[in-house]
């Protein structure tokens, strides 16, 4: 519910007192004392979904725009005429509980919050997103999207759009496009400082191997739905005037983390192994305004002034198009991981069945483990090599069968597109006496025969 209270100017009280009556809307009249060019103030409570089409008739009969009216929260309004005023909207308006244009506007403004304030949360939330990544703390990560201001600019560019706020529009724009640059690079120069000083003494190698990092390296499909579900929460919040602070926190679980993967990656030298964070940025961030733009649209926000509405309604139009172009063009790209770790995923397995199908025809050999070793071309990795630890009694030369499990292995493994391919993949044994008689292995491991050695080098699969 709404308290509205609109300054009356002089000549347009009883028009305006006319329109009220004539509507049944109960009012509050107030003389205005001040000498200024109003003569009334009209306090008027409203339900949410009645203020625009309330406001628009007002200005019908005379307040203009700039007109002094103010748009208050009610919590509770008692009476039977405001009850069957509710009734009559609920039933002539199919806006739901959406807010008036106007207050749509305002909300917008407060979450975009100015340059300054903008540019230190930025840095802020960049810094402890990457402090989390590199601490493997999931903790710290969460605390990061909570501070990181990015609902605000995304909402923003989003009204902006629909009600043909161009000054409005071009603000969120700016925003998003600063602070995403300014989130890489805040990222990359904390993290640059950290391992330049050793604080974070890891390798490129093992910086990629912590977990919270690992698991942003290489994104599927199912990473959009975030950030979809994101743009259309953020546009329902604002819309509906409920706050938009959790929201906040869901667009910045889509952008934040992976920025700071980015970031890392650039400090490390290793940029190309980020590349799938990279894409999960930019599509994050087109998918976010491309379902709050849409949402908007569809919830039937259109410009005050009538002959406003076409190049608007042309303009959103254009700009859903291509935002949805893009997101298709770069969605690929996660297509391509997904099936890319659907691959890997199946040619380990592939792996595993084949060694255990070897095995089982020596009854004296175990499989104590098996690593499979891949290239460094995150995400599309391919398979190198498979190291198969296995067990074999004491004192007894265990039989060759690098040959068989590579043969199994090149047998069973698909590779359709080139994704996985098992041409080039070596396999390696490593073989380990185990005592029977107490379970325990032995303290060194017992290569194979020369023989065996040599027959094994020659078909690319080594024993050692």
């Amino acid at each position: 519910m709404r308290l509205v209270q609109v300054m009356v100017p002089a000549g347009k009280r009883e028009a305006i007192l006319s329109l009220l009556d004539d509507e049944g809307i109960d009012y509050a009249l107030s003389d205005e004392t001040s000498g200024r060019e109003y003569i009334a103030i009209v306090s008027i409570p409203l339900p949410t979904n009645a203020v625009e089409p309330v406001l628009e008739k007002l200005r019908d009969a005379g307040i203009e725009r700039e007109a002094y009216t103010v748009v208050l929260d009610a919590e509770t309004v008692i009476s039977q005429r405001f009850d069957s005023l509710q009734e009559k909207y609920e039933k002539e308006e199919s806006n739901g509980d959406r807010i008036a244009r106007e207050e749509l506007v305002a909300s917008a403004q407060q979450l975009a919050p100015e340059m300054p304030v903008f540019v230190i949360m930025t840095i802020i939330s960049a810094v402890v997103a990457t402090a989390g990544l590199l601490l493997n703390d999931a903790a710290v990560i969460v605390g990061s999207m909570v501070i990181a201001p990015l609902v605000g600019p995304a909402m923003a560019t989003s009204v902006g759009s629909v009600v043909d706020d161009r000054e409005l529009f071009l603000k969120g724009v700016r925003q998003q496009v600063a602070g995403g640059v300014l989130a890489i690079v805040s990222a990359a120069a904390f993290a640059f400082v950290f391992r330049l000083t050793g604080v974070v003494p890891f390798g490129t190698q093992e910086v990629f191997q912590i977990e919270q990092v690992r698991l942003r390296l290489a994104p599927d499909v199912l990473s959009l739905a975030v950030a979809l579900g994101a743009g259309v929460a953020g546009a329902l919040s604002i819309s509906s005037g409920v706050s938009a602070a959790l929201v906040g926190v869901m667009i910045a679980a889509a952008l934040v983390p992976p920025i700071a993967v980015v970031g890392i990656g650039i400090a490390w030298g290793s940029p190309a192994t980020v590349l799938g964070s990279f894409v999960l940025v930019l599509v994050n961030f087109l998918s976010i305004n491309f379902t709050a733009l849409g949402v908007l649209w569809y919830m039937g926000y259109r410009p005050a002034n009538l002959f406003q509405r076409p190049s608007a309604e042309d303009a959103t139009f254009k700009r859903i198009g291509a935002l949805g172009l893009a997101i298709l063009v770069l969605s690929a790209f996660l297509g391509g991981v997904t099936y890319a770790s659907f691959r890997t995923s199946s040619f380990e397995e592939t792996a595993r069945t084949s060694v255990d199908s070897a095995l089982s025809q020596h009854d004296e050999l175990t499989r104590l483990g098996m690593d499979v070793q891949y290239d460094d071309e995150i995400p599309f990795r391919q398979p190198r090599q498979v190291v198969v630890t296995v067990g074999h009694p004491v004192g007894v030369d265990p039989p060759p069968v690098a040959d068989d499990i590579l043969s199994r292995i090149q047998a069973n493994a698909n590779a359709p597109f080139g994704i996985v391919s098992s041409e080039r993949v070596t396999v390696v044994v490593r073989y380990v006496e185990i005592d029977r008689s107490t379970g325990e292995t032995a303290a060194s491991s017992q290569p194979a025969n020369s023989q065996q050695t040599r027959s094994a080098v020659c078909k690319t699969a080594l024993c050692a």
